[in-house]
């Protein structure tokens, strides 16, 4: 987290870090566990009812500790780079946008990890490409969460066995993953992944005066230029999810 420039400490399983955020760590029930890690972005520590940005991640290693590590930095790279720039509002860690397709909310968006063989085609697909607006139909009913909630796309493999999965709030939806792959993304011949964290924010309606803030969770009125998602693609080490 460093890198963010966000200074946390260790204590215990959780890791303070600036006013009330915090990361949380747990390990992910089912697939054996090896190498996969749910780690939690608490934006109101100490709230009951506080949002908590959850988000699972698996990494690939010879060794447990090589998973786990690959695991964190993939989370990193794509997760935890969306809710910075949500707290920090510069731009300088993801994009901004509206999509039309889902009013009422603002999308916040860290880079895009791709990964694998030829990876380029799958890149520059999605530095074309803006995803969201597809699946906005299937997600709807999905976003539960009164102020935040946080969409993972997955994607990839290669032509005949590929592989798009969905998750909002940490659970897969089905219909939005099936939307996702009926999208015209590149198949290769050879395995590539792309790893994506969209953050769906609720927009505060314009007010005579400045309501109240809650701590934590900026209310989302800065609107950053958007470099386009090919400047911020990730090339890491071959992980997955």
């Amino acid at each position: 987290m460093a890198r963010f420039g966000q200074g946390f400490t260790v204590d215990g399983e959780l890791l303070r870090g600036p006013g009330s955020t915090a990361v949380a760590v747990r390990e992910h029930p089912g697939d054996g566990g090896a190498g996969h890690v749910d780690l939690g972005y608490v934006l109101q520590l100490g709230r009951a009812d506080g949002p908590v940005v959850w988000d699972c991640a698996a990494g690939l290693g010879r060794t447990e500790e090589e998973q786990l590590d690959n695991a964190v930095r993939m989370w990193a790279t794509t997760t935890a780079t969306a809710v910075v720039e949500l707290l920090d509002r510069r731009g300088e860690h993801g994009d901004h946008y509206r999509s039309v397709e889902l009013p009422g909310w603002h999308a916040v968006q860290g880079p895009a990890a791709v990964f694998g063989f030829g990876s380029g085609e799958l890149a520059n697909w999605l530095a074309a490409h803006q995803p969201l607006a597809a699946l906005a139909e299937p997600l709807r009913p999905e976003l539960t969460g009164p102020q935040v909630n946080g969409v993972k796309l997955f994607l990839g493999g290669r032509a005949g066995e590929d592989v798009a999965e969905v998750r909002v709030n940490g659970v897969v939806c089905d219909r939005a993953s099936a939307a996702l792959r009926a999208l015209d993304w590149p198949r290769g011949e050879r395995l590539c992944w792309a790893r994506l964290f969209i953050l769906l924010v609720a927009e505060v309606a314009e007010q005579p005066a400045e309501p109240p803030k809650p701590a934590g969770v900026p209310a989302p009125t800065v609107t950053a230029r958007r470099p386009g998602l090919l400047a911020r693609l990730r090339r890491p080490k071959p992980q997955r999810r």
